[in-house]
């Protein structure tokens, strides 16, 4: 079969679609070499240059024309099947001879709207029951956002199949020769927890600095690093922290390379995780495969990710928030504890694994 990709969210700096885009793409075409492959994208992606088996095609134009020039293009080919990991608007309009297999990350335009971006939930509501009426199987990312898709949609169950993510194989636990320059070179604090995820309502950084401002109040030598781009609203984060005299404490180092984000997770007391609604959370995965203690919340998809590793918490509460730090730095058999099975936990998931589902949907239409 020819089959086409929109690799697009693989290249530059990634967050949870683009990780997903990125792994499960690369899994798939080392396990598949029968097939041929077409990855559309708006910039060479060095990563997909060399596989004998797939083209990287690349389409200049932006916006709604790249759509379009790319619709034009899959219809040239007369591609057989298109997998689309990130975006429904090539799905809603493509021919019904292409087969599509749609990625569904979460519902989150749809259960909480006013926690995510504006034109997103446009798009979203605009497209998605569209791309779902036309789509051949669904690909999704965890039994939560399986349920919310069948419940909200009335989805057939057996047009689903759950891939989950995974991290990068990088994160692991590291020895303190590894660890001691970093912090040295980049003037970390001593003692610091961690919180990664884009700056924008949903990650709920407002309950966490409320809730980081009534536990350094007790415990005084303890900061708070928060890892990630700005996203939309990130004001609002920055404001609390001035309102609350937290600058010295509370520190946003923008998007950091891979090889930083493994050493923050080794040195972090814990990875705080805080957020309101997620389709998956890979943060607290790539946490815990680095040994590094989670709380997280109890909500969406998080608990499934990690199980009984993790202390869970209210994310509207951020007294109980608080009182979860306390617990990491007041515990130290409670923490040797989650750091186990934090590492356990990890094995469960993998991007091969994942692939896998996804070679097994292609096979099957």
């Amino acid at each position: 079969m020819k089959i086409g990709i929109d690799i697009r969210s693989a290249g530059g700096n990634k967050t949870g679609k683009g990780w997903l885009t990125y792994h499960i793409v690369k899994n798939l075409l080392n396990l598949d070499h029968d097939n041929q492959y077409i990855l559309y994208t708006q910039d060479g992606i060095s990563a997909f240059a060399n596989y004998k088996n797939a083209e990287m095609r690349i389409v200049k134009s932006k916006g709604i024309f790249w759509h379009r020039n790319m619709i034009k293009d899959a219809k040239r080919e007369e591609l057989d099947v298109f997998i689309a990991p990130t975006s429904y608007i090539i799905p809603s309009f493509l021919p019904k001879a292409i087969k599509s297999i749609i990625f569904i990350h979460d519902l989150v335009a749809f259960l909480f709207p006013n926690n995510h971006n504006k034109k997103a939930v446009i798009i979203e509501r605009l497209l998605l029951k569209r791309a779902l009426k036309k789509a051949t199987m669904v690909m999704t990312i965890s039994e939560n956002t399986k349920r919310d898709i069948m419940s909200f949609f009335k989805y057939p169950e057996d047009k689903i199949t759950i891939a989950y993510c995974s991290a990068g194989e990088n994160f692991k636990p590291l020895n303190k020769e590894e660890l001691e320059p970093f912090a040295k070179e980049t003037s970390l604090p001593k003692n610091f927890f961690l919180a990664v995820g884009t700056l924008e309502p949903r990650k709920n950084y407002i309950n966490l600095i409320e809730a980081f401002d009534v536990f350094s109040k007790k415990y005084k030598d303890f900061h708070l690093v928060i890892v990630g781009g700005q996203g939309w609203k990130y004001e609002e984060i920055y404001e609390k922290v001035k309102k609350l005299y937290l600058q010295k404490k509370v520190h946003f180092i923008g998007y950091v390379s891979e090889k930083s984000l493994v050493k923050l997770y080794n040195l972090a007391k814990a990875l705080v995780f805080p957020s309101i609604y997620e389709g998956f959370g890979i943060p607290p995965l790539e946490a815990m495969k680095c040994g590094c203690p989670v709380i997280a919340s109890y909500t969406s998809s998080i608990p499934e990710v990690v199980g009984d590793a993790g202390i869970l918490i209210n994310p509207g509460e951020p007294m109980e928030i608080a009182g979860a730090m306390a617990k990491i730095i007041n515990n130290q058999n409670l923490c040797a504890e989650l750091k186990n099975k934090s590492l356990l936990q990890s094995k469960k998931f993998s991007w091969e694994s994942s692939a896998k589902k996804l070679m097994n949907v292609i096979n099957r239409i």
